[in-house]
C-alpha cells in the first residue's frame, strides 16, 4: 500500500487525495506519536464478504480491540449493499460505543450505543445470523450501567455478533 503524503495543512492523504491517518494507534484507537509501536491497522481498502467480516470483527472484539472491530464493520457499511448499510452502520456504531467505554468516555459511549440500538432494532431478523436482539439488549444494558455508574467488565465489552449454533 502506498504511503500517505501530507497536504498543506499537514493531514495525511492517499494517492487519490482522501484523508488518511498514518499515525500508529494504541489498542483503543488513539493516535500515538509517529515511530511508536501500535497495534496493526485495518487496511483502508478492506472488502470482505459479510460472514468473513463478522468473523474478523468478532475475533477483534474477543481480543478487546473494539476500535479495530469498528473499522472492519465500517468497511462493510461503506462497501456493502445499499439495503444493508444501516445494519452495518449500527454494528460499527456499537463497536465505537464499546471503544468509548474502553477510553473512559461515557458521553460518547451513550451517544453511539443509543444510535446503534436504534439501527439494530430495525433489523429483526437480521441476515447472516447477526444477533440484533442480543446486541440491542447488550447496548441497553451498557447504557443502564453507564447511567448508574456501575462497573463494566472486559467481558461486557466482548459481545457475540452472531447467534451461536
Amino acid at each position: 500500500m502506498p504511503q500517505p503524503t501530507q497536504d498543506d495543512t499537514g493531514r495525511d492523504r492517499d494517492e487519490n487525495g482522501r484523508a488518511r491517518n498514518a499515525r500508529p494507534r494504541d489498542r483503543f484507537g488513539r493516535p500515538l506519536p509517529f515511530g511508536s509501536a501500535g497495534v496493526p491497522r485495518i487496511p483502508d481498502d478492506l472488502d470482505l464478504p459479510p460472514l468473513e467480516t463478522l468473523d474478523y470483527a468478532q475475533r477483534l472484539l474477543d481480543d478487546g480491540l473494539a476500535f479495530n472491530a469498528h473499522e472492519v464493520l465500517e468497511a462493510a457499511w461503506k462497501s456493502g449493499p445499499f439495503a444493508e448499510k444501516s445494519l452495518w452502520q449500527g454494528l460499527a456504531q456499537f463497536a465505537v460505543g464499546l471503544t468509548h467505554i474502553q477510553r473512559g468516555n461515557p458521553k460518547g459511549a451513550r451517544t453511539l450505543l443509543e444510535r446503534a440500538a436504534q439501527r439494530l432494532a430495525a433489523y429483526q431478523p437480521a441476515p447472516y445470523d447477526i444477533d440484533t436482539p442480543g446486541l440491542e439488549a447488550r447496548a441497553h444494558a451498557l447504557l443502564t450501567a453507564l447511567d448508574q455508574g456501575k462497573p463494566i467488565s472486559d467481558n461486557d465489552l466482548r459481545p457475540r455478533l452472531t447467534i451461536p449454533h
